[in-house]
């Protein structure tokens, strides 16, 4: 999924389908952990998904070292490019935690 298949599934969304938004939460992750491939980051746009990403070293127990959770408005805006990583941690849209936690190399998708 790229940006262009994104900007268009969102658009056709219907209000209120937490289902289908959930599905292309969870999608839409799935892309940017094939983008940015590996298991030092923990994305997570709650309550519909979560992934590991970005190469580095790796976590397997707890809560890992470097955290990213964010809602799934401001996810879709980082990841179509409608909004700037470093402007989303300003305005407290991204809440991020550890050495690699920025994302912002590998948005928008």
């Amino acid at each position: 999924m790229d940006a262009k298949e994104l900007s268009a599934a969102r658009a056709g969304l219907e209000p209120g389908d937490r289902a289908a938004l959930g599905a292309l939460v969870k999608a839409s992750l799935k892309a940017f952990a094939e983008k940015a491939p590996g298991r030092s980051v923990e994305l997570r746009v709650p309550p519909f998904a979560a992934v590991q990403c970005v190469e580095g070293p790796r976590h397997t127990r707890g809560t890992p070292p470097n955290v990213v959770e964010m809602d799934a408005d401001t996810w879709f805006a980082l990841a179509l490019g409608d909004l700037a990583w470093p402007d989303a941690v300003a305005d407290g849209r991204i809440d991020a935690s550890g050495p690699r936690s920025d994302l912002s190399d590998y948005l928008p998708l």
